[in-house]
């Protein structure tokens, strides 16, 4: 206990494992639990999210600075997710996990829902979906995008009717501040919600469904450190940060988006973080929230991956046209049903059904999609940030004095810029 959250976690998340592997019933029965902590967490994310936003485009004050920074954010999003696909469909085509794989000995499990999905989502769908004529349906659906859309014009409209709309700035900028303070209550509960949901996952699902497609779990993660030490390496040189501080100051977040398989659990610890890592407000309350729509790289690298492994399950040779059509469809689909859930298996339905290849494939990898999604979140969470500072960097708002090895935790003293 006196090691601190992140010790704390750790110590939950191992002894989750434990007692789901001893006591298996007992350990489904602990779901409620890890229920109450994801979602006393997302709870908080629509307010913080459009107070943020609010507070921070209405402090810019500048119809330019904001358009700007929505098309260097945009570009960033799509060259570093472009990159994640190539590299996830590269790593499939030199490993070959689906090679060799008896598929009568895989479980297939029920993927119709996903199916429906992407057939009945089409990207301009999710273009008018932005513009919502109800905003409290879509924050009661928990929407981002319209969200965003929405504080964004209202910062903007705030800010243009000048000393009139302080006071309401003030109230935004008060109500921004006290979602912080609830998640770092919240966060208090984090080892108990953790060791819940690492004993229910696995109880429901063992150990046993991992074997017949462990080759392709190892590529996965093998791929998924080359992505960040290389890729993510690069990005971090020409920023002139250290990657290895930022991911030691993101380890609690880390953690938590490993365990709990969703990256929205930490948002509102990732923005405090990055400001304090030295980004700009008004970016991080932009580019933050924005990228867990549009820059998923570690979906878009599992995505990259999965085509053509199932292509291999079945014998079915790509050519390079064929892998070239699966690039620019998930360009395409995974921008354009991200906040869907299930959003990565709905995006590999569209991309499967428009290639012509088996979507029943699907199925027969649902069993090891929770442990693969668990550490594609990771990529997310470095990409989140990553995002904030090349953006920062760009707008000429970021502090290189303060990126540097925190001593006290954000999450269990967090800081708010007032």
């Amino acid at each position: 206990m006196k090691k601190g959250l992140v010790w704390q976690i750790i110590a939950g998340m191992i002894l989750g494992i434990i007692f789901g592997y001893l006591a298996n019933e007992y350990g489904k029965a602990l779901k409620p639990i890890g229920d109450i902590f994801i979602n006393m967490i997302k709870i908080v994310i629509v307010p913080l999210v459009f107070s943020t936003i609010v507070s921070s485009i209405a402090g810019m004050g500048n119809l330019k600075r904001v358009g700007r920074l929505g098309l260097k954010t945009l570009v960033y999003f799509e060259i570093i997710t472009t990159i994640a696909i190539i590299v996830g469909i590269l790593a499939t085509n030199i490993t070959k996990p689906g090679i060799g794989v008896d598929i009568q000995h895989l479980q297939a499990s029920d993927i119709k829902s996903y199916v429906e999905t992407a057939e009945n989502t089409k990207p301009l769908d999710v273009l008018v979906g932005i513009f919502s004529p109800n905003l409290f349906a879509s924050l009661s659906q928990g929407k981002i995008l319209p969200v965003i859309f929405f504080a964004v014009m209202f910062g903007i409209s705030l800010a243009s009717i000048g000393e009139k709309g302080k006071s309401v700035l003030a109230f935004f900028q008060a109500v921004s501040e006290t979602m912080f303070s609830f998640v770092r209550m919240v966060m208090g509960f984090a080892p108990f919600g953790v060791f819940a949901l690492m004993a229910t996952t696995v109880a429901t699902y063992g150990f046993k469904s991992l074997i017949p497609l462990g080759k392709l779990i190892i590529v996965n993660h093998l791929t998924i450190v080359f992505f960040i030490l290389v890729v993510f390496g690069i990005v971090a040189l020409l920023a002139k940060v250290n990657l290895f501080v930022l991911i030691r100051n993101l380890k609690e977040e880390l953690i938590i988006g490993y365990v709990t398989d969703s990256t929205e659990t930490v948002m509102p610890q990732i923005m405090n973080k990055m400001e304090k890592f030295g980004c700009d407000r008004s970016i991080v309350s932009f580019v933050i929230p924005t990228g867990y729509t549009f820059n998923l790289d570690g979906s878009a690298l599992y995505q990259g991956m999965v085509v053509p492994f199932i292509a291999q399950l079945y014998g079915i040779d790509l050519s390079f046209g064929e892998q070239l059509t699966i690039l620019a469809i998930l360009m395409l689909t995974s921008k354009g049903i991200a906040a869907v859930p299930g959003a990565s298996f709905a995006v590999l339905s569209a991309t499967l059904l428009a290639v012509g290849l088996p979507v029943e494939g699907l199925g027969l990898v649902l069993a090891v999609d929770r442990l693969m999604d668990m550490a594609r979140g990771i990529v997310n969470i470095i990409g989140y940030a990553l995002a904030a500072i090349v953006v920062s960097k760009w707008e000429k708002l970021f502090d290189p004095s303060k990126a540097v090895l925190f001593k006290k935790s954000a999450t269990n003293e967090i800081e708010v810029a007032g």
